[in-house]
């Protein structure tokens, strides 16, 4: 097929079939080249999971792909509600990279790490299979994942930092003006939802609880009675057209369950994003760096920089209004009896702290904003 392309594209006569496969830890990379060197296009075919994703790269990327092996995997959402803030979160962390157009690897230019953009689903697995050193993915994603296929001694994903965004909760939802009051109603019906392994759980729980079995949270002892149905995307019309009777869905502000007529009666689990690492990277040091490096992007968001100049007499009484992190610092002035405080405050406290210290006396109060954090 590639030579049949390249003939009606006249020019492009040099192709490069790009395979990347699984080998001990990480990945294993063969270029092949294909007709004459003149074409400015290539294609290359990456397989994982035996699904092949074909994509048209610029001739920089075919030397760039040569240098794959030997650095850090790093996975990332290649689309939906995490990937912005994901994306964010490595600007903040000096993480540089080039995506070509349709392109889900990126090489990152002053690390020896490779970025993999991946459904966010799908990155449990590979860091908790190793394939991958580390990952940026939702703790609903990896509580299904666990329910599905439980951790050992080797496998599964360890979770290095929780992100804090992306928050949302995994709840039980039913039409408003429904029959359904609570989750118990719904033993013996029809559930549809994205998260198969966690709503089996949920309402194997139930239906023990139901049978006067408190004890266990195994599912091979319980034959469900509630028919759980998988449903790709668009969960929330389930109910609307008769395929369900309730439904496990991802609520964050609420509004679509609103739209939908819904309302939750039960939550499965909360979530926000985390950095997960695989229990045997490939390269620790460097997940160290990243990790350390993307709580300081993290402080930095949360916190800014109040300075303010305050007599020394009421030092303790303005310092209990900013204790810092960990201490503020204090700093003598040339004026007698007087003192500079600098301290780290939290953004969504900083107003409420302004006026307290103006209140108790404190002078030329600043707001910095933190670039970063270490």
């Amino acid at each position: 097929m590639a030579g049949n392309d390249s003939r009606a594209r006249g020019g492009f006569g040099f192709w490069i079939q790009w395979r990347v496969r699984p080998f001990k830890k990480g990945v294993g990379l063969s270029i092949r080249r294909v007709g004459a060197v003149r074409a400015r296009i290539v294609t290359a075919v990456w397989m994982y999971t035996g699904v092949a994703h074909v994509w048209r790269l610029d001739r920089r990327d075919v030397r760039d792909c040569e240098v794959l092996e030997g650095r850090l995997l790093f996975a990332v959402p290649k689309k939906g509600r995490l990937q912005q803030a994901a994306l964010d979160v490595l600007a903040g962390a000096d993480i540089q990279f080039r995506r070509g157009h349709r392109l889900d690897i990126a090489l990152v230019k002053n690390h020896p790490i490779a970025l993999v953009f991946l459904p966010a689903a799908d990155i449990p697995t590979f860091v908790g299979d190793g394939r991958v050193d580390l990952g940026i993915t939702g703790q609903d994603q990896i509580l299904e994942h666990e329910a599905k296929t439980p951790s050992t001694h080797d496998t599964g994903a360890v979770e290095v930092l929780d992100l804090a965004f992306g928050h949302c909760k995994l709840q039980v939802q039913v039409p408003e003006r429904g029959q359904y009051n609570s989750p118990r109603d719904l033993i013996g019906h029809n559930i549809c939802t994205s998260f198969v392994g966690l709503t089996e759980r949920y309402f194997a729980r139930l239906e023990r609880q139901e049978q006067g079995n408190e004890g266990g949270d195994d599912m091979a002892d319980v034959q469900l009675k509630t028919k759980i149905k998988h449903l790709g995307g668009s969960v929330e019309a389930a109910c609307a057209l008769g395929v369900a009777d309730g439904i496990v869905d991802l609520v964050e502000s609420g509004e679509t369950m609103k739209a939908q007529g819904l309302v939750a009666i039960d939550t499965v689990a909360e979530s926000r994003a985390v950095l997960i690492k695989s229990k045997h990277p490939s390269h620790q040091e460097l997940v160290d760096r990243v990790a350390s490096r993307i709580r300081g992007v993290l402080a930095a968001q949360q916190y800014v920089l109040c300075q303010y100049n305050v007599h020394r007499d009421l030092l303790a009484t303005a310092t209990r209004i900013t204790p810092g992190k960990r201490a503020p610092t204090v700093t003598k002035l040339d004026t007698a009896d007087w003192v500079a405080v600098s301290s780290m405050v939290e953004k969504k406290d900083i107003a409420t702290k302004m006026d307290e210290l103006a209140s108790c006396g404190a002078t030329d109060i600043l707001v910095l904003t933190i670039a970063n954090s270490r």
